[in-house]
């Protein structure tokens, strides 16, 4: 029997998808990505959203104050990972993932120019 994704999501990541479908991004639910934790121990980590036009991985914030998101955070920076950590409480959380999506491929842009286009 085949059960849709949008079956094991929860609101606030249904929210974030339909809000993608907006956009016309496409993504994958829980793609698989490879780290080296912070013991440099090998993992795969399932962030909610992976945007593969864009590179940017998704993770939708549950609760604010959960220690395990700041260290996720830290061990996706250490892995150079972009993801965006999206907080569904804050009332503009739209603009803000659209700020963190503009913010990467800044970054993106002034590596290639720093690097690339000497």
């Amino acid at each position: 029997m085949h059960t849709s994704v949008y079956e094991n999501m929860s609101n606030p990541e249904k929210e974030v998808c339909a809000h993608l479908r907006q956009l016309n991004l496409w993504w994958h639910y829980e793609q698989p990505v490879f780290v080296y934790d912070h013991m440099e121990r090998p993992r795969v980590w399932t962030p909610d959203f992976y945007i593969p036009e864009l590179g940017i991985y998704i993770e939708v914030v549950g609760h604010r104050h959960n220690s395990d998101y700041d260290f996720r955070k830290r061990i996706y920076d250490l892995n150079r990972i972009p993801i965006i950590f999206l907080d569904m409480q804050q009332d503009n959380w739209q603009r803000l993932l659209a700020e963190s999506m503009h913010r990467i491929h800044q970054h993106r842009w002034e590596r290639i120019k720093q690097s690339v286009l000497k």
